[in-house]
């Protein structure tokens, strides 16, 4: 069994900063492309960042410039460093991976951005 689990959530001001973490355990034999997803109230989940295992980044338009994406492979572990973050980017952010083929997803993080 594999489990996602997110890390650094929490209440930030407008124009602060936050990292996110995810950390995958379990009978891992290989993890493939990683993601950030998040879903605010009454709104789809919308992807945000992902990074594939050789370290190749997409990003949403609405975090480009701001949101980045990173992974250590060594560590099963992929990070969402956010900056300049905006009352819209409130959110529960989700940690979504392809771990041993098969798409798993974390418990989620709630992101609250307000002064």
């Amino acid at each position: 069994q594999v489990q996602l689990v997110e890390s650094g959530g929490g209440l930030v001001q407008p124009g602060g900063s936050l990292r996110l973490s995810c950390a995958v355990s379990g009978s891992v034999v290989s993890i493939y492309t990683m993601a950030w997803y998040r879903q605010a109230p009454g709104k789809q989940r919308k992807l945000v960042a992902a990074i594939t295992k050789g370290g190749t980044t997409s990003y949403a338009d609405s975090v480009k410039g701001r949101f980045t994406i990173s992974r250590d492979n060594a560590k099963n572990t992929v990070h969402l460093q956010m900056n300049s973050l905006k009352p819209e980017d409130t959110a529960v952010y989700y940690c979504n991976g392809n771990i041993n083929h098969d798409i798993q997803w974390g418990q989620g993080t709630q992101v609250t951005v307000s002064s």
